[in-house]
Protein backbone atom coordinates (compact mmCIF):
# COMPACT_ATOMS: atom_id res chain seq x y z
CA UNK A 1 0.00 0.00 0.00
CA UNK A 2 1.17 3.66 -0.24
CA UNK A 3 0.71 5.25 3.15
CA UNK A 4 0.78 9.30 3.70
CA UNK A 5 2.18 9.53 7.29
CA UNK A 6 1.59 12.86 8.76
CA UNK A 7 4.48 13.73 11.84
CA UNK A 8 7.05 10.86 10.15
CA UNK A 9 9.81 13.21 11.40
CA UNK A 10 8.57 12.74 15.05
CA UNK A 11 9.27 10.74 17.57
CA UNK A 12 6.76 7.53 16.97
CA UNK A 13 6.35 8.80 13.48
CA UNK A 14 9.55 7.73 12.27
CA UNK A 15 9.49 4.34 13.95
CA UNK A 16 6.46 3.80 12.58
CA UNK A 17 7.58 4.83 8.93
CA UNK A 18 10.20 2.20 9.87
CA UNK A 19 8.36 -0.58 10.70
CA UNK A 20 5.53 -0.10 7.68
CA UNK A 21 8.85 0.44 5.74
CA UNK A 22 9.30 -3.11 6.87
CA UNK A 23 6.08 -4.30 6.25
CA UNK A 24 6.97 -3.46 2.76
CA UNK A 25 4.80 -0.18 2.28
CA UNK A 26 5.21 2.57 0.02
CA UNK A 27 5.41 6.17 2.19
CA UNK A 28 5.04 9.73 1.42
CA UNK A 29 6.16 11.45 4.64
CA UNK A 30 4.62 15.15 5.38
CA UNK A 31 6.15 17.06 8.21
CA UNK A 32 6.38 21.04 9.14
CA UNK A 33 9.62 20.43 10.53
CA UNK A 34 9.00 22.60 13.47
CA UNK A 35 10.33 19.58 15.85
CA UNK A 36 11.43 17.42 13.46
CA UNK A 37 14.85 17.42 11.39
CA UNK A 38 15.39 16.25 7.73
CA UNK A 39 18.43 14.08 8.91
CA UNK A 40 15.33 12.13 10.49
CA UNK A 41 14.02 11.47 6.86
CA UNK A 42 17.52 10.15 6.20
CA UNK A 43 17.73 8.22 8.74
CA UNK A 44 14.55 6.28 8.04
CA UNK A 45 16.17 5.44 4.97
CA UNK A 46 19.42 4.34 6.07
CA UNK A 47 17.83 2.47 9.06
CA UNK A 48 15.32 0.67 6.34
CA UNK A 49 17.32 0.39 3.24
CA UNK A 50 14.16 2.08 1.19
CA UNK A 51 13.21 5.55 0.05
CA UNK A 52 10.64 7.78 0.74
CA UNK A 53 8.96 10.79 -1.07
CA UNK A 54 9.27 13.65 1.54
CA UNK A 55 7.38 16.86 1.49
CA UNK A 56 7.76 19.75 4.27
CA UNK A 57 4.32 20.95 4.54
CA UNK A 58 1.83 21.86 7.16
CA UNK A 59 -1.04 19.89 7.94
CA UNK A 60 -3.14 22.97 8.23
CA UNK A 61 -2.00 23.77 4.43
CA UNK A 62 -5.00 22.74 2.87
CA UNK A 63 -3.17 23.76 -1.16
CA UNK A 64 -0.08 21.66 -0.33
CA UNK A 65 -2.06 18.55 1.11
CA UNK A 66 -4.16 18.74 -1.94
CA UNK A 67 -1.38 18.85 -3.85
CA UNK A 68 0.34 15.84 -2.32
CA UNK A 69 -2.67 13.86 -2.45
CA UNK A 70 -3.08 14.73 -6.08
CA UNK A 71 0.63 13.53 -6.99
CA UNK A 72 0.08 9.67 -6.81
CA UNK A 73 -2.57 7.97 -5.12
CA UNK A 74 -3.21 6.85 -1.52
CA UNK A 75 -4.22 4.19 0.30
CA UNK A 76 -4.52 5.14 3.61
CA UNK A 77 -3.34 8.29 5.90
CA UNK A 78 -1.33 7.53 9.48
CA UNK A 79 -1.80 10.82 11.23
CA UNK A 80 1.02 11.64 13.88
CA UNK A 81 1.10 15.73 13.17
CA UNK A 82 0.38 17.44 16.33
CA UNK A 83 1.84 19.62 19.47
CA UNK A 84 1.91 17.29 22.82
CA UNK A 85 3.56 19.25 25.41
CA UNK A 86 0.78 19.62 28.19
CA UNK A 87 2.60 22.44 29.54
CA UNK A 88 2.53 24.47 26.44
CA UNK A 89 -1.01 23.19 25.89
CA UNK A 90 -2.13 25.03 28.65
CA UNK A 91 -0.47 28.06 28.37
CA UNK A 92 -1.42 28.52 24.86
CA UNK A 93 -4.64 26.53 24.49
CA UNK A 94 -5.40 28.19 20.98
CA UNK A 95 -2.18 26.78 19.33
CA UNK A 96 -3.16 23.47 20.35
CA UNK A 97 -6.53 23.77 19.38
CA UNK A 98 -5.53 25.23 15.94
CA UNK A 99 -3.18 22.45 15.11
CA UNK A 100 -4.58 19.25 16.22
CA UNK A 101 -7.89 19.82 16.02
CA UNK A 102 -7.97 22.35 13.07
CA UNK A 103 -5.19 20.87 11.12
CA UNK A 104 -6.91 17.04 11.69
CA UNK A 105 -10.00 18.40 10.24
CA UNK A 106 -7.81 19.98 6.76
CA UNK A 107 -5.86 16.96 6.50
CA UNK A 108 -9.09 14.29 6.75
CA UNK A 109 -11.17 16.68 4.12
CA UNK A 110 -8.41 16.47 1.86
CA UNK A 111 -7.64 12.99 2.27
CA UNK A 112 -11.51 12.02 1.70
CA UNK A 113 -11.50 14.77 -1.17
CA UNK A 114 -8.77 12.29 -2.75
CA UNK A 115 -10.90 9.00 -2.21
CA UNK A 116 -8.95 8.17 0.99
CA UNK A 117 -10.71 5.90 3.62
CA UNK A 118 -8.52 4.35 5.79
CA UNK A 119 -7.03 6.16 9.36
CA UNK A 120 -4.84 5.33 11.93
CA UNK A 121 -5.26 8.28 14.36
CA UNK A 122 -2.29 8.67 17.28
CA UNK A 123 -4.14 9.37 20.15
CA UNK A 124 -3.00 9.35 23.54
CA UNK A 125 -3.88 7.92 26.73
CA UNK A 126 -4.19 11.75 27.94
CA UNK A 127 -7.91 11.04 26.84
CA UNK A 128 -9.18 9.57 30.10
CA UNK A 129 -8.06 12.43 32.44
CA UNK A 130 -7.79 11.11 35.94
CA UNK A 131 -8.73 7.67 36.00
CA UNK A 132 -11.18 6.42 38.31
CA UNK A 133 -9.66 2.86 38.96
CA UNK A 134 -6.62 1.01 37.12
CA UNK A 135 -5.74 -0.50 34.90
CA UNK A 136 -8.14 1.86 32.12
CA UNK A 137 -9.88 0.23 29.27
CA UNK A 138 -11.14 1.66 26.72
CA UNK A 139 -14.76 1.66 27.46
CA UNK A 140 -14.63 4.32 29.98
CA UNK A 141 -15.62 7.82 29.72
CA UNK A 142 -13.17 9.98 28.36
CA UNK A 143 -12.65 13.34 30.56
CA UNK A 144 -9.14 15.00 29.72
CA UNK A 145 -7.78 17.90 32.04
CA UNK A 146 -5.80 19.80 29.61
CA UNK A 147 -5.92 21.49 26.32
CA UNK A 148 -3.67 19.00 25.11
CA UNK A 149 -5.78 16.26 26.18
CA UNK A 150 -8.71 17.84 24.83
CA UNK A 151 -7.27 18.33 21.42
CA UNK A 152 -7.14 14.55 21.35
CA UNK A 153 -9.96 13.47 22.33
CA UNK A 154 -11.87 16.27 19.71
CA UNK A 155 -9.40 14.68 16.88
CA UNK A 156 -10.95 11.21 18.06
CA UNK A 157 -14.73 12.37 18.13
CA UNK A 158 -13.81 13.86 14.77
CA UNK A 159 -12.79 10.56 13.19
CA UNK A 160 -15.84 8.62 15.02
CA UNK A 161 -18.26 10.91 13.34
CA UNK A 162 -16.25 10.78 9.85
CA UNK A 163 -16.73 6.84 9.63
CA UNK A 164 -20.06 7.43 11.02
CA UNK A 165 -21.47 9.39 8.14
CA UNK A 166 -19.42 7.92 5.41
CA UNK A 167 -19.58 4.04 4.54
CA UNK A 168 -16.43 4.41 2.79
CA UNK A 169 -14.60 5.31 5.76
CA UNK A 170 -12.36 3.36 8.50
CA UNK A 171 -10.91 4.53 10.93
CA UNK A 172 -8.38 3.60 14.21
CA UNK A 173 -7.80 4.99 17.28
CA UNK A 174 -4.61 4.67 18.99
CA UNK A 175 -4.17 5.75 22.39
CA UNK A 176 -0.78 5.14 24.03
CA UNK A 177 0.42 5.58 28.06
CA UNK A 178 3.97 6.49 28.03
CA UNK A 179 6.76 5.88 24.96
CA UNK A 180 10.06 5.56 25.51
CA UNK A 181 12.88 3.92 24.53
CA UNK A 182 14.40 4.52 21.14
CA UNK A 183 15.20 2.32 17.56
CA UNK A 184 17.99 -0.27 17.93
CA UNK A 185 20.03 0.58 15.56
CA UNK A 186 20.54 3.84 17.58
CA UNK A 187 19.84 6.22 14.62
CA UNK A 188 16.55 7.14 16.13
CA UNK A 189 15.61 8.22 19.53
CA UNK A 190 13.88 10.84 21.40
CA UNK A 191 14.60 14.55 22.49
CA UNK A 192 12.06 17.12 22.71
CA UNK A 193 14.42 20.27 22.14
CA UNK A 194 13.81 21.64 25.62
CA UNK A 195 13.39 20.92 28.99
CA UNK A 196 10.99 17.68 28.92
CA UNK A 197 8.05 17.61 30.60
CA UNK A 198 8.06 13.65 30.49
CA UNK A 199 9.75 11.12 33.29
CA UNK A 200 12.38 9.06 30.59
CA UNK A 201 13.62 11.89 28.36
CA UNK A 202 14.56 13.62 32.24
CA UNK A 203 16.37 10.78 33.21
CA UNK A 204 18.01 10.33 30.20
CA UNK A 205 19.00 13.31 30.41
CA UNK A 206 20.01 13.62 34.19
CA UNK A 207 22.42 10.42 33.54
CA UNK A 208 23.89 12.25 30.46
CA UNK A 209 24.94 15.39 32.80
CA UNK A 210 22.68 17.67 31.03
CA UNK A 211 20.26 18.14 33.62
CA UNK A 212 21.03 18.28 37.67
CA UNK A 213 18.66 16.05 39.17
CA UNK A 214 15.20 14.03 38.79
CA UNK A 215 12.69 15.54 40.18
CA UNK A 216 10.78 13.16 42.54
CA UNK A 217 6.76 14.29 42.35
CA UNK A 218 5.65 12.75 45.46
CA UNK A 219 6.76 10.11 47.63
CA UNK A 220 3.96 9.63 49.55
CA UNK A 221 2.05 7.86 47.12
CA UNK A 222 -0.19 5.04 48.09
CA UNK A 223 2.03 2.55 46.14
CA UNK A 224 5.03 -0.20 46.85
CA UNK A 225 7.52 2.76 47.34
CA UNK A 226 5.80 5.91 47.56
CA UNK A 227 6.16 6.99 44.08
CA UNK A 228 4.17 7.13 41.31
CA UNK A 229 3.23 3.69 39.38
CA UNK A 230 2.46 4.79 35.24
CA UNK A 231 2.79 2.57 32.37
CA UNK A 232 5.67 3.10 30.09
CA UNK A 233 5.88 1.14 26.59
CA UNK A 234 8.77 0.54 24.07
CA UNK A 235 8.33 3.29 20.82
CA UNK A 236 9.47 0.09 18.86
CA UNK A 237 5.87 -1.99 20.38
CA UNK A 238 3.67 1.48 19.96
CA UNK A 239 4.95 1.18 16.02
CA UNK A 240 4.11 -2.34 15.50
CA UNK A 241 1.02 -1.56 16.63
CA UNK A 242 0.24 1.08 14.24
CA UNK A 243 0.83 -1.74 11.32
CA UNK A 244 -1.26 -4.03 13.41
CA UNK A 245 -4.00 -1.93 13.44
CA UNK A 246 -3.95 -1.27 9.84
CA UNK A 247 -4.02 -5.07 8.97
CA UNK A 248 -7.22 -4.87 11.48
CA UNK A 249 -8.81 -2.34 9.52
CA UNK A 250 -8.33 -4.01 6.25
CA UNK A 251 -10.14 -7.13 7.27
CA UNK A 252 -12.32 -6.07 10.51
CA UNK A 253 -14.60 -8.77 12.36
CA UNK A 254 -18.07 -9.17 11.80
CA UNK A 255 -20.69 -7.25 13.02
CA UNK A 256 -17.42 -4.39 14.18
CA UNK A 257 -16.58 -2.24 11.35
CA UNK A 258 -19.86 0.11 11.77
CA UNK A 259 -17.23 1.63 15.34
CA UNK A 260 -13.54 2.91 14.97
CA UNK A 261 -10.81 0.64 15.79
CA UNK A 262 -10.22 2.14 19.47
CA UNK A 263 -7.11 0.15 21.16
CA UNK A 264 -4.46 1.46 24.35
CA UNK A 265 -1.49 0.53 23.68
CA UNK A 266 0.67 -0.25 26.73
CA UNK A 267 1.96 -3.08 28.78
CA UNK A 268 -0.63 -4.19 30.96
CA UNK A 269 1.54 -3.08 34.17
CA UNK A 270 3.33 -0.10 35.76
CA UNK A 271 6.22 1.07 37.02
CA UNK A 272 7.02 3.10 39.43
CA UNK A 273 9.32 6.57 39.02
CA UNK A 274 11.87 4.98 41.40
CA UNK A 275 11.84 1.88 39.03
CA UNK A 276 12.58 3.64 36.27
CA UNK A 277 15.46 5.62 37.78
CA UNK A 278 17.00 1.86 38.97
CA UNK A 279 16.59 0.80 35.54
CA UNK A 280 18.28 3.33 34.05
CA UNK A 281 21.03 3.32 36.36
CA UNK A 282 21.80 0.06 35.58
CA UNK A 283 21.76 0.53 31.95
CA UNK A 284 24.34 3.32 32.67
CA UNK A 285 26.47 2.06 35.22
CA UNK A 286 26.15 5.04 37.85
CA UNK A 287 24.13 6.92 40.27
CA UNK A 288 21.47 8.95 38.95
CA UNK A 289 20.94 12.21 41.29
CA UNK A 290 17.38 12.61 41.93
CA UNK A 291 15.41 15.28 44.18
CA UNK A 292 11.86 14.98 46.00
CA UNK A 293 9.28 17.42 45.57
CA UNK A 294 6.04 18.24 46.61
CA UNK A 295 3.23 15.88 44.52
CA UNK A 296 1.92 17.58 40.91
CA UNK A 297 -1.88 18.61 40.41
CA UNK A 298 -3.60 16.43 38.43
CA UNK A 299 -1.15 13.35 39.06
CA UNK A 300 -2.77 9.92 40.44
CA UNK A 301 -1.11 7.36 42.30
CA UNK A 302 -1.11 4.77 39.53
CA UNK A 303 -2.19 3.86 36.10
CA UNK A 304 -1.74 1.58 34.03
CA UNK A 305 -3.36 0.42 30.20
CA UNK A 306 -5.93 -2.74 30.10
CA UNK A 307 -4.33 -4.08 27.23
CA UNK A 308 -6.81 -7.05 26.37
CA UNK A 309 -8.18 -5.27 23.40
CA UNK A 310 -5.28 -4.91 21.96
CA UNK A 311 -4.56 -8.66 21.99
CA UNK A 312 -7.85 -9.31 21.08
CA UNK A 313 -8.49 -6.83 17.89
CA UNK A 314 -4.78 -6.41 16.76
CA UNK A 315 -3.09 -9.69 17.91
CA UNK A 316 -0.44 -7.32 19.73
CA UNK A 317 1.04 -6.73 22.99
CA UNK A 318 4.56 -5.72 23.63
CA UNK A 319 7.43 -7.29 23.65
CA UNK A 320 10.07 -4.98 25.22
CA UNK A 321 10.37 -4.52 28.98
CA UNK A 322 11.69 -1.77 31.16
CA UNK A 323 15.38 -2.75 30.53
CA UNK A 324 14.82 -2.48 27.01
CA UNK A 325 13.32 0.27 27.04
CA UNK A 326 16.48 2.53 29.07
CA UNK A 327 18.83 0.49 27.40
CA UNK A 328 18.00 1.53 23.86
CA UNK A 329 17.29 4.97 24.84
CA UNK A 330 20.76 5.52 26.49
CA UNK A 331 22.28 3.78 23.80
CA UNK A 332 20.62 6.67 21.38
CA UNK A 333 21.79 9.50 23.79
CA UNK A 334 25.01 8.01 23.97
CA UNK A 335 25.65 8.22 19.89
CA UNK A 336 23.38 11.28 19.83
CA UNK A 337 26.39 13.40 18.32
CA UNK A 338 25.76 11.28 15.27
CA UNK A 339 22.22 10.04 15.96
CA UNK A 340 19.10 11.93 14.97
CA UNK A 341 16.83 14.16 17.94
CA UNK A 342 13.63 13.39 16.45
Amino acid sequence: MRILVTGGAGYIGSHTCIELLGAGHDLVIVDSLVHGSPATITAIEAVSGRTVAFHVADIRDRRALRAIFAAAPVDAVFHFAALKAVGESVHDPLRYYDHNVGGTAVLARCAVEAGVGLFVFSSSASVYGVPRQTPVAEDVPLAPINPYGRSKATGEALFRDLQAARDDVRVALLRYFNPGGAHPSGRLGEDPGHEPENLLPTVARVAAGALPHVPILGDDWPTPDGTGVRDYVHVVDIARGHVAALEALLHPPAGDAAQPLTVNLGTGRGYSVLEIVAAFEAAVGHPIARERRPRRPGDVAACHAEVARARALLGWQAEFGLERICTDAWRWHRQQAGGVVA
